[in-house]
């Protein structure tokens, strides 16, 4: 049947709405005249005064972003939709009128109109004059007002409710004019139109078309076209509106194949047959009839959100397998994660999170520490708001994947109004216990993998976050003289009844540090020792004062002494003191701190031991390497120049020596010479750099010929004019 298309007062054309519908149980008005709409005069309203105001504030300054506008429009629908199955709970006529509950959408080309279609309570004239005509008052405050019971608290299950005050005005973003089409059950259906600056409402010529519900068409703006893209909705309502609770059915097309029969174009019928022979060619004909395979364009409802919010469930009613592929779908991670926690928070603010730990951390990561991350999804009513947060959790945490979705935070404000709001740090602070939580709970085997890849993020926490360094405390691995992975709590377990400290050294590897000239003694003496062989590690611990009672003690640094008492350490101190006395004030003048007897040193015969708050070798070799430096760094030359300890081994046989040498002679050229050499050896023994190494091989030179039996003096090369000499050919005699 041919239909006239006849656009009316308010805007929106029949063809539009029957395409949005299918063209199923529609009454549809044939030729209306003009004197129809004569009938049925649209009565014309204008905004408040607030409302003009608020328009502006809308497109230019409350929504940076346009594509807001369809995730404001859906959850509008949402909520409509809540309000009916509410009030179907009481009354089951409400829902009567149309059972399924659902949202539709539908993008109309050829006229630029974008359809959002609900089922759910929609609006009579007066709704429509007062909630849309009226800023920031969508009707569902009201709502739940009445849906109190006679205690005055509302029902469980209006929590789900949300208040979204301006969202509905975001729809003038992309759209010189909005209809809204609404029918309540109390009422007529109705049409309400508004350019932005005055509104009309009419009741529909088309009678009750809607049965229940509310469609919002939008006559977009020519920059606003992409919104009728199939693929740009479909990323939006993905992207925004996927965990809403009801349907989202989006009118689109698909590709299938289908059979299609082919007549014999051989077989020919003759008009000179009789009936009976023409019907059993006909016989013949479809005996022989063949099928080929076509591509035919198919349009038809298709659902939009098939992920379910399994953090809406209770932790025991979801199964590990479920939330191993809530993971992939939500990060398109091919691989299971390694741990998970799905928890409900109340108290200041309420909400519900389900967070991961991804088994394998990008390699980039540190490259983009502390900018802004979009692994965690922020969430209100099950309505995507963002994943662009700097402060939901902190910089070293923001590896963690996950949703967090709130109740109590408001929907209707921009980003930077969000961010700044109380209940962010309410919430940040809840979610970083719980992530430590979880941590703490992972398998030992399983940690292994987990402290591989996120070591560095869980130390550089320790050094920034000194609310939580006690959790993170907790969560250290290292390698030590007695294991290749021990926490701090096993350590302590360990230590010895008498030790007050735990003791660490800091180096490049393993291997150096085990064999360092500051571990000799503890480790003869039994004591365990951590290596702490990462570049972070150093820095790390020095922001740790104290784990369980223990001070921490690096064993490269001065202040260091057994648990045992040395009792002959005096005496030690006494018979050595010319030898210390002479390398401080001439063998070694202006190039120490200090020289002392080493309680630390077993088979070396000295060290160099860096201040208390002077740098450790380790320290300075960072430094060094750093590339992104100022090249005259104030800071960094103090440290570098500050002098150091030397210790020396009183038990060692070059030190009792060097002893009996100065005091025969204290001008003992061979002294002061071997003096020198057992500084440059301890500074490198003890990894600092030697500040000019030049000598340092000359001297190593010297050493060598003397063994070689090769005088000192002698010279290395032939004079130039020696050689000239030894390649002219002799003259005959």
């Amino acid at each position: 049947m041919k239909l006239q298309i006849i656009v009316s007062a308010i805007g929106i054309t029949l063809i539009s709405y029957i395409a949005l519908t299918g063209g199923e149980n529609i009454d549809v008005f044939g030729n209306v005249g003009s004197e129809n709409f004569a009938q049925n005069e649209a009565q014309k309203y204008t905004f408040q005064t607030e409302v003009n105001r608020m328009m502006k504030l809308i497109v230019n300054s409350l929504y940076r972003n346009k594509e807001i506008f369809l995730r404001e429009l859906i959850s509008n629908a949402s909520d409509a939709l809540d309000k009916i199955r509410l009030l179907g709970l009481t009354s089951k006529d409400e829902l009567s009128t149309n059972p399924d509950l659902n949202i539709k959408i539908k993008m109309d080309k050829d006229n630029k109109i974008l359809h959002i279609m609900d089922s759910g309570i929609g609006m009579s004239k007066e709704d429509l004059i007062n909630n849309l005509g009226t800023i920031a008052k969508s009707g569902t405050a009201d709502f739940l007002s009445k849906m109190q019971d006679s205690d005055g608290n509302q029902n469980d299950l209006s929590d789900m409710i949300g208040q979204f005050g301006v969202g509905f005005y975001s729809a003038f973003l992309v759209a010189d004019r909005v209809i809204v089409t609404s029918k309540h059950n109390s009422d007529e259906q109705y049409v309400w139109e508004s350019d932005a600056n005055s509104f009309s409402i009419i009741k529909d010529p088309r009678g009750d078309t809607l049965k229940r519900g509310s469609i919002i068409s939008l006559k977009l703006k020519d920059e606003a076209s992409d919104f009728l893209q199939e693929d740009t909705v479909k990323n939006l309502i993905t992207k925004y509106s996927q965990f809403i609770n009801f349907p989202i059915y989006m009118w689109s097309s698909t590709e299938e194949e289908v059979d299609e029969e082919i007549a014999d174009p051989e077989k020919k019928s003759t008009n000179d047959e009789t009936d009976d022979e023409a019907n059993v060619e006909e016989a013949d004909d479809s005996e022989k009839a063949t099928t080929k395979k076509v591509k035919k364009i198919v349009w038809d409802w298709h659902l939009i959100n098939e992920n379910k919010p399994i953090w809406t469930k209770k932790p025991n009613e979801v199964t590990k397998d479920e939330y191993n592929e809530f993971y992939k779908s939500l990060t398109k991670d091919s691989t299971d994660p390694l741990a998970h926690t799905h928890f409900i928070a109340e108290g200041e603010v309420s909400f519900k999170s389900l967070l991961y730990i991804p088994k394998i951390q990008p390699s980039e990561s540190f490259n983009k520490y502390g900018t802004k991350s979009d692994n965690i999804k922020l969430f209100v009513r099950r309505v995507f708001i963002t994943d662009e947060f700097n402060d939901i959790v902190p910089n070293f945490l923001s590896f963690i994947r996950g949703i967090v979705d709130s109740d109590d935070l408001p929907l209707n404000v921009s980003r930077e109004t969000l961010q700044q709001h109380k209940l962010i740090k309410v919430l940040k602070k809840k979610i970083v216990r719980k992530v430590l939580d979880m941590m703490s709970k992972i398998d030992k085997d399983i940690y292994k993998t987990f402290w591989k890849e996120y070591s560095t993020n869980i130390k550089l926490g320790l050094m920034e976050d000194a609310g939580n360094r006690a959790r993170l405390a907790k969560l250290l691995r290292f390698q030590s003289s007695t294991s290749d992975f021990t926490s701090l709590t096993e350590y302590v377990e360990r230590s010895k009844d008498n030790q007050e400290h735990i003791y660490y050294i800091a180096g490049s590897s393993k291997s150096e540090v085990a064999r360092s000239p500051f571990v000799e003694r503890l480790l003869k003496k039994g004591y365990e020792v951590l290596y702490l062989v990462e570049a972070v590690d150093e820095y790390c611990i020095s922001s740790l004062p104290e784990f369980e009672g223990k001070k921490f003690q690096n064993v490269a640094k001065e202040g260091f002494k057994l648990p045992e008492e040395n009792s002959n350490l005096e005496e030690l101190k006494n018979t050595f003191e010319p030898l210390t006395k002479w390398l401080f004030n001439v063998a070694l003048k202006d190039l120490t701190l200090k020289v002392e007897i080493s309680e630390r040193l077993y088979s070396s015969p000295s060290a160099l031991v860096a201040g208390m708050f002077s740098w450790t070798g380790n320290m300075e070799r960072l430094a060094l390497s750093n590339a992104h430096q100022k090249s005259d760094d104030s800071q960094r030359s103090y440290y570098l120049n500050q002098k150091k300890i030397l210790e020396i081994n009183p038990h060692h046989s070059i030190i009792r020596e060097l002893l009996r040498r100065i005091e025969s002679n204290e001008n003992d050229k061979l002294a002061l010479r071997m003096a020198k050499i057992m500084f440059d050896t301890a500074t490198i023994r003890s990894g600092f750099m030697l500040k000019e190494s030049q000598t340092f091989a000359e001297t190593i030179d010297d050493m060598i010929r003397i063994n070689l039996g090769i005088p000192i003096d002698e010279a290395d090369f032939e004079s130039d004019e020696q050689s000239e000499d030894d390649s002219e050919p002799h003259d005959e005699l």
